[in-house]
């Protein structure tokens, strides 16, 4: 009897963790600087919309890192705006629901203004989540290159620890709106690759992969066809297995590729059936 009661208890418990996500609705009117283009302007409005709709919803205190980086060259300054969120936030995205909704452009006073209305389903963060350390790494493979401003024809390496064991992909979301899976690597069928617990691995280095992995193991220079360009590196862990999505090869030259919204909708399906699956944004700059 008190085993059938104890059962029903964590039943309960289970249903009501699952009962957590909630169809959340959040507008954000972001101010920028007249040299950001209008297309990171949307973007970063669309991810603050998300936040402030968590924090409406769940009653959370949000806390967000703004990244300021400014560059003289020939004597003319530049100022790039980065914004990282998700695992510092008390809430998590899980889905956009439909399509966003921005106002068009206003230009006033050197800035850029432009409100985003977003719909979709978030989940409240009610347990600490797995402190696990990704750094992208640049023209170098330990910890100290770690960058995230890049110019054409530098190496790309990942650095990875994870205090438990697991699985782990990695993609890349360029301004194109496409998603490449760097990891698992082209030629390594399963789908999956699994993590030790507290080993560093560093990816896409065939020098200092096991001589097993060598075979598989892409190697990546970074490229860019426009003078500037923002990409996110997309680093998803979960203790519990799961299989990257179905994409597809379009160039010997370039990783497996998928659409964004198939990305997206990939991504959105594996967290409604893991809670403790982590996907963590590593925005990245590559310049000529």
């Amino acid at each position: 009897m008190r085993q059938a009661v104890v059962l029903i208890l964590m039943m309960l418990s289970i249903t009501a963790f699952a009962q957590k996500v909630k169809t959340v609705e959040g507008e954000y009117t972001y101010y920028a600087p007249e040299n950001v283009t209008v297309e990171e302007v949307r973007r970063t409005a669309l991810e603050r919309a998300k936040i402030q709709a968590i924090a409406d919803e769940f009653g959370t205190i949000v806390q967000q890192t703004n990244t300021t980086r400014i560059h003289t060259n020939d004597n003319k300054s530049s100022t790039d705006f980065f914004m990282i969120g998700g695992s510092e936030v008390k809430g998590e995205w899980i889905e956009t629901l439909g399509e966003p909704q921005f106002s068009n452009p206003v230009f006033q006073d050197h800035t850029i203004v432009i409100t985003c209305k977003v719909r979709g389903k978030a989940r409240e963060i009610v347990t600490a989540q797995i402190d696990f350390k990704a750094r992208v790494l640049r023209n170098g493979t330990e910890d100290k290159f770690e960058d995230d401003d890049f110019k054409s024809g530098d190496d790309l390496f990942l650095s990875f620890v994870s205090p438990v064991s697991g699985y782990l992909a990695v993609y890349l979301v360029d301004s194109g709106e496409k998603a490449f899976c760097l990891l698992p690597y082209r030629n390594q069928v399963d789908g999956i690759y699994p993590i030790e617990a507290n080993r560093r691995y560093l990816f896409f280095n065939i020098k200092e992969a096991s001589q097993q992995e060598r075979p598989f193991v892409d190697e990546y220079n970074m490229t860019c066809e426009h003078s500037m360009e923002h990409n996110v590196i997309y680093v998803v862990f979960s203790p519990n297995q799961f299989a990257k999505a179905a994409d597809s090869t379009t160039s010997e030259l370039l990783p497996r590729e998928l659409s964004y919204d198939d990305f997206q909708r990939w991504l959105a399906n594996c967290r409604k059936h893991d809670h403790e699956m982590i996907p963590r944004r590593i925005p990245i700059v590559i310049k000529k």
